[in-house]
């Protein structure tokens, strides 16, 4: 397989000094599951926005399928974003309106506020939604406000709404940290399903090792802002574990 990404000596210096990233190389090739493991303040969110410029490194090189990334401006870099969806930990969806609606601002990439809202092509729009929305197990509640649906139907609709831009690479950060064990693993689920069936290559950060070793095809670990470990999610051993976490760190499983 072909890389999809590619990155060289990325760096990110905050105002007052805080060295987040710090001289990053790394290779992703397309249809993988990479999970980025780390404690809090790891650089972990920070690395993921880099990648599509919702941070501005201060310096290195972010190749997206052939593209130079930190070099692209206006319309260039607009359709590199197009390509990749992303996914919040507090989903930043708008929640007086409903499902179906915030599934449709997917599409915002594409074409004007107006357009995707229904004025235009608004029936191939909406049947997209809906499809989108039946994916993750919503169509049901393509009504509701988002307000009214729970953590994990928030996500999910989240989810929904990457998958309008048909992206080809999905940033997911910290997706599962606000939900319980039971939500967390299906909202993974579905987030595996799209690795697996429409082979779209996926880049998430968690701080469960159980959920890594059950849908990660590859784990980065990351520790003040470098890489400390690069391998398969089963080769990370208590030691490891420790290493990545600090000394006093118990895995916690979920199922």
């Amino acid at each position: 397989m072909k890389n999809i990404l590619e990155i060289k000596n990325l760096h990110k210096i905050y105002l007052g000094g805080i060295h987040a990233i710090k001289g990053i190389d790394l290779s992703v090739k397309e249809g993988e599951f990479l999970i980025l493991l780390g404690l809090s303040g790891s650089g972990k969110s920070t690395f993921l926005r880099c990648l599509n410029r919702l941070i501005e490194p201060t310096s290195g090189e972010i190749i997206f399928s052939g593209q130079n990334v930190e070099r692209a401006g206006g319309k260039s870099l607009r359709n590199i974003r197009r390509q990749i969806g992303m996914i919040f930990q507090q989903f930043n969806l708008i929640k007086n309106i409903s499902a179906l609606t915030n599934v449709l601002t997917g599409k915002l990439g594409y074409v004007s506020l107006i357009h995707s809202l229904g004025f235009s092509r608004i029936k191939n729009d909406v049947n997209l939604a809906e499809q989108n929305l039946k994916r993750v197990g919503l169509i049901d509640f393509k009504m509701k406000k988002i307000r009214n649906l729970s953590g994990g139907q928030q996500q999910r609709v989240a989810i929904a709404r990457a998958l309008m831009q048909n992206p080809r690479l999905i940033l997911a950060d910290e997706p599962v940290a606000s939900l319980d064990p039971a939500t967390a693993d299906s909202v993974m689920r579905y987030l595996g399903e799209l690795n697996k069936k429409d082979n779209i290559t996926v880049i998430c950060s968690l701080h469960f090792l159980s959920l890594a070793r059950k849908y990660g095809s590859r784990v980065i670990a990351l520790k003040d802002g470098e890489i400390v470990f690069d391998g398969s999610p089963r080769e990370i051993d208590e030691k490891k574990f420790k290493d990545i976490y600090g000394q006093e760190a118990e895995e916690v499983e979920i199922r």
